[in-house]
């Protein structure tokens, strides 16, 4: 199995959607999450950039496709954040129609990262991304983020709950407590987007 290093990953580019993304080539995996479930900081503590994904005072502000190299074929994207942003009920629906395509249609999608604030998982959109990523047969990691504001029985607690939850999806799912801050989950991350990123070999 590959082991990529994470640093070196760099901005690519911004694409409003799915048809103004390069070449639907090598190996994408891609990060997703309601606007306030820390995404950004997710980003930034993997590739330990301070302002790789830059993280707004505004949950939200996102509503572009973020493309980002690691290396030649491999890809992290960033998607819109959903959920929580304050945008008009019109500009929601175009935003949700270019996820849904995006994770329908990108060939070169090979794995999917679900992020989810570990106090308030499984709202209504992270059960549609998690039906969408199903239903194409892609592998979902969710990470219950924010770990460290809770004390490890509750921790676990939360992550057994997840787990039970999950189990009708009949997915491809793996789910592990996250904290940017304290780095918990990390190896667990990069460990799956090794696993993900090797396939370009095949």
């Amino acid at each position: 199995m590959r082991s990529l290093n994470y640093a070196k990953t760099h901005f690519v580019t911004s694409a409003p959607d799915i048809s103004h993304l390069p070449s639907d080539t090598g190996v994408e995996v891609a990060f997703a999450g309601r606007s306030n479930a820390g995404k950004s900081s997710a980003l930034n503590a993997l590739t330990q950039q301070k302002s790789l994904a830059r993280t707004s005072k505004t949950p939200g502000r996102t509503q572009l496709i973020n493309l980002f190299e690691v290396e030649e074929n491999c890809r992290l994207v960033d998607l819109p954040g959903y959920g929580y942003a304050e945008v008009p009920e019109a500009v929601k629906r175009k935003w949700q129609k270019s996820l849904g395509e995006y994770l329908q249609k990108r060939e070169s999608l090979k794995g999917l990262i679900v992020l989810m604030d570990i106090r308030h998982p499984l709202k209504d959109l992270d059960q549609q991304m998690i039906d969408w990523a199903v239903a194409v047969g892609l592998p979902i990691l969710l990470l219950l983020t924010k770990s460290d504001k809770l004390a490890s029985g509750a921790q676990k607690q939360q992550l057994n709950m997840v787990k039970e939850a999950i189990l009708p999806f009949q997915g491809d799912i793996t789910v592990a407590n996250f904290s940017s801050l304290k780095k918990q989950g990390l190896e667990q991350l990069k460990q799956k987007l090794n696993e993900w990123f090797s396939q370009t070999e095949s």
